[in-house]
């Protein structure tokens, strides 16, 4: 016997606000989060943009002391995480806390910290290095730090598994729930990589987009002009539970997970598989973990990076999959929005994947203005619409080869 798990919570924290109520209003209303990077002087970078988290003062969600002792992506994670809990009506002191796990993953974990310290080595000396250094740096440390701050206790890690960690964090959360090892979890991603080593890095792998002369209209999915991705930061939190915790709290379903698949495309460190046979595979395997057929999935969240391979390579794959069907498909690229929040944006993704389905209004894909011949399915383009999702289907296709998939189910077709 498999447990069912449903999602009773989420957290954002994004370039479009500081909570899900405001990152959802920006979305429906396509704006971008987008603009010159404010956090440090980016003058000699080839790509002086981003999309940042503004007006984050973690003193207001933390205690002064905690939040020295954490990076960016672990505050991050946190607030989030809290904000998804209280959603939940979590209450840790009424809960076996060995049965709720905490799976949040990051991609470069506390790369800031780890960036000012070799400045901090270099220019002050050894002895001047932050004794905090590899306790911030660490991936693992938002899933500990929301452990901690949470109390559980449970099973309590980070994947890492570039743009799919945060999926990849919500479907093993989904498994151990599924399996009994867990009554509750929470789980998704943080990110904070916007630093001159961030930024720096990914442009000498040719992957940001240097549309430098207008930032909001940089990260623009499936368009025929697009040159490569917007870095973002920020965090996407789920709290997920069983059944028989739903039932025994009466807790509000916002939607169940009902399908998780993952695959590697063995084929290259940054490029995906050209022919989108891995996350071809992915795609299936969550169908099939689901028990649904394609013609079930009624709105894609793509993976949507703004990149030239990867938006081919995943259109590819979804008519590989959905045949004729993906003609009738709604997707979006939310990403056009928010940025890329690497680790983080698979997890965010599944988040907004959820309000979608409760709110049914699809977030557009912005800056899609002229049609790529080769991404000719139904992207939203520009401007948001109303459709009844009932099921939902949320991408991630990460550097390494790593392929995953979510499926969600709106709360209107839940009967427990």
């Amino acid at each position: 016997m498999t447990n069912r798990v449903f999602v009773t919570g989420i957290g954002m924290i994004t370039p479009l606000g500081l909570d899900t109520a405001r990152t959802w209003n920006n979305l429906i209303n396509g704006i971008s989060g987008a603009d010159y990077i404010k956090s440090f002087d980016a003058e000699n970078l080839e790509t002086r943009f981003a999309a940042e988290v503004n007006d984050f003062e973690p003193t207001d969600f933390i205690s002064k002391k905690s939040a020295r002792h954490m990076d960016r992506f672990a505050q991050f994670a946190l607030v989030a995480a809290q904000e998804a809990a209280w959603q939940a009506n979590f209450r840790p002191e009424n809960e076996d806390l060995t049965k709720v796990t905490t799976i949040i993953g990051s991609a470069v974990g506390g790369l800031l910290t780890l960036s000012e310290q070799f400045k901090t080595l270099a220019e002050r000396g050894a002895n001047r290095v932050s004794p905090f250094l590899v306790p911030k740096m660490l991936s693992d440390m938002a899933a500990s730090q929301v452990s901690m701050a949470l109390g559980t206790k449970g099973v309590n890690y980070s994947p890492v598994s570039s743009c799919s960690s945060g999926a990849e964090a919500i479907g093993q959360a989904w498994s151990m729930i599924k399996r009994g090892e867990a009554n509750m979890a929470i789980a998704g991603g943080a990110e904070a990589p916007i630093s001159p080593i961030g930024i720096a890095g990914f442009n000498a792998c040719q992957a940001l987009s240097k549309r430098n002369e207008d930032p909001q209209s940089a990260s623009r999915p499936f368009d025929l002009n697009r040159d490569g991705f917007v870095m973002g930061e920020g965090s996407g939190i789920l709290f997920l539970e069983s059944e028989s915790s739903v039932i025994r709290r009466n807790s509000e379903v916002l939607a169940e997970l009902i399908g998780y698949g993952a695959s590697s495309d063995a084929f290259h460190v940054t490029q995906p598989d050209p022919d989108g046979h891995g996350a071809t595979r992915a795609l299936n395997l969550a169908l099939a973990s689901s028990g649904l057929e394609p013609k079930d999935i009624d709105y894609i969240n793509a993976h949507g990076t703004s990149t030239k391979l990867n938006d081919e390579v995943e259109t590819k794959a979804i008519k590989s999959v959905f045949n004729n069907h993906a003609n009738s498909l709604a997707i979006s690229s939310t990403k056009s929005m928010t940025g890329h929040l690497l680790g983080a944006g698979a997890a965010l993704e599944a988040a907004i994947s959820v309000v979608i389905l409760e709110k049914g209004i699809i977030p557009p894909t912005i800056n899609l203005n002229t049609k790529d011949p080769k991404c000719d399915l139904d992207y939203t383009p520009t401007t948001a619409k109303r459709l009844r999702v009932e099921v939902a289907m949320s991408n991630a296709l990460g550097f390494g080869g790593h392929n995953s998939s979510l499926i969600l189910r709106s709360n209107d077709k839940i009967q427990i």
